[in-house]
């Protein structure tokens, strides 16, 4: 039996225990619930049929909230010693249930399984780093003056809502709700419809960890109706969103009537720059990383590729040959690099850019074809010829395709960088140190890395500019999002005041 076999046998045996507790329910004040009706999940490896998923409705969710609102004075009281160690049991769980969360997760969403199996450990690594920050939450500053004696405090905003996408769905929840739940607010979480079995998993792991029932509500269901209802509800003091970039801007519209505070990490196309003092190999490697792992479905891929024309024929050529040498398969094959895209709607979307791209005047050098049979696989794509106008080099495809665009010198390149909507992150490589603090200091960007591809550390910030989204997540920076900041004074003394109407 093959490794893939065996894998595939597990993840069987994964789905038939899903499917024998009914499918993925809604969870509500710790109970579940059926919803609205139902839809089913199906996989994007072959279009198999996963799972029927409770449909959460304007009612569900205000359930949810109500029950999240209920639960909020409690968790807010408990002391950050014991949210620590929930959070803490949470991330075991996670690490008990590492396995049968990755390979779900693979077949929900075509990721492939070497990059799945990280994310799932990645997600227990969320929750201890902010449940080690649960006991801080609350601190604040003293800011003394002559007359007053300053000290500040952090308390929670409330009950938030959470709405996760559909790429590496389980790792992005992880990233939003561990640190709304150190910070003592409590969770309405709506996942993305097209991969909702991991939320399912993840909720189930909390409440096994001890967090009390209605602290963590999640309701499946669609944008229209869920998703709106979420954004508009009263009881809701936030709204944390991980999509796309209009989608931000619909969900600000919604939240405006009861004025919401909302936190967006958007989309973005991002440049990475290769100057010609670079140490090229690596930056080969981490350009292919950076936009062909996780099918290029995520936002901090490198999706545009600037390269110094004194070196753009032999890059090209290097790059064109690894491109076309990526392992296409089923993701719970361990050699698999990329899987099928999401859906067949997003298969078709990023194939539409085929066409567009030859119609524009750009070459396509490798891949540019949907390939045949079951599945929503896309070849790995190269567009070479390309001027920075056009729209595969402006407009975010969110798949395994990657645009070339020549710059002759660093002015030329910062110009050509900053000229797209959008602002979440940028690459550079150069061994000129100088160079490279002129170019990060210029390059709108939330994030930027240099010789290096994107490495997270927790404790830095993390969001975008311009279309790529507002707010910042990591640290003390997703803290100042979850949390009302509070001052009081204390008079030092008999000073004077002001006497009126005396």
């Amino acid at each position: 039996m093959s490794e893939l076999e065996r894998n595939l046998a597990k993840a069987k045996t994964y789905l038939d225990a899903l499917q024998s507790r009914g499918g993925v329910k809604n969870r509500i004040g710790g109970a579940d619930s059926d919803g609205a009706g139902s839809f089913a999940t199906t996989s994007p490896v072959d279009g198999a049929h996963l799972a029927n998923v409770a449909r959460g409705d304007e009612a569900e969710i205000d359930r949810a909230a109500k029950a999240a609102k209920d639960a909020f004075r409690d968790w807010k009281a408990m002391g950050g010693k014991e949210r620590k160690k929930i959070l803490h049991n949470i991330a075991d769980g996670i690490v008990a249930r590492a396995e049968e969360i990755a390979f779900l997760e693979c077949l929900d969403t075509g990721q492939a399984l070497r990059f799945m199996s990280k994310a799932a450990l990645r997600g227990a690594e969320n929750f201890r780093y902010f449940g080690d920050l649960a006991e801080s939450a609350r601190d604040g500053k003293h800011l003394p003056s002559p007359t007053l004696m300053n000290m500040t405090t952090r308390v929670p905003i409330g009950p938030v809502g959470v709405i996760t996408p559909w790429n590496t769905p389980f790792m992005l929840s992880t990233w939003k709700i561990a640190p709304a739940l150190a910070a003592g607010c409590t969770v309405v979480h709506k996942p993305a419809e097209l991969s909702p079995i991991t939320a399912r998993l993840l909720v189930d792991v909390a409440e096994e960890a001890g967090l009390p029932p209605g602290v963590w509500n999640t309701v499946n269901g669609f944008g229209e109706d869920a998703g709106r209802a979420l954004t508009e509800h009263p009881d809701i003091k936030a709204i944390a969103f991980v999509g796309e970039s209009q989608t931000g801007s619909h969900i600000m519209r919604q939240g405006a009537a009861t004025l919401k505070r909302v936190h967006f990490e958007l989309g973005g196309k991002n440049p990475v720059l290769v100057f010609d003092d670079a140490d090229l190999d690596r930056a080969l490697d981490a350009a292919i990383f950076m936009i062909y792992s996780l099918n290029g479905e995520r936002c901090t891929s490198s999706s545009r590729l600037l390269v110094q024309s004194t070196i753009h024929d032999d890059f090209v050529e290097k790059l064109a040959a690894r491109v076309a040498n990526l392992n296409i398969g089923h993701p719970l094959d361990p050699a698999t690099e990329i899987g099928p895209m999401i859906a067949e709607v997003h298969q078709n979307k990023v194939c539409s850019y085929f066409d567009i791209a030859k119609q524009d005047g750009a070459t396509i050098k490798v891949g540019g074809e949907k390939i045949d049979g079951p599945g929503a696989y896309v070849k790995p794509t190269l567009f070479t010829n390309a001027t920075n106008d056009m729209r595969i080099a402006q407009e975010e495809i969110f798949g395994p395709v990657l645009t070339v665009v020549p710059f002759s010198d660093e002015a030329d390149a910062i110009a050509k960088a900053n000229d797209v909507q959008y602002g979440l992150t940028a690459y550079v490589w150069t061994n000129d140190l100088t160079r490279a603090l002129r170019v990060t200091d210029q390059l709108e960007a939330g994030m930027m890395w240099v010789n290096s591809e994107n490495v997270r550390h927790l404790p830095t910030p993390f969001g975008g500019v311009k279309a790529s989204g507002m707010g910042r997540d990591g640290g003390d920076w997703s803290f100042e999002f979850y949390m009302e900041q509070k001052h009081v004074g204390f008079a030092l003394g008999q000073h004077k005041i002001a006497r009126l109407g005396a």
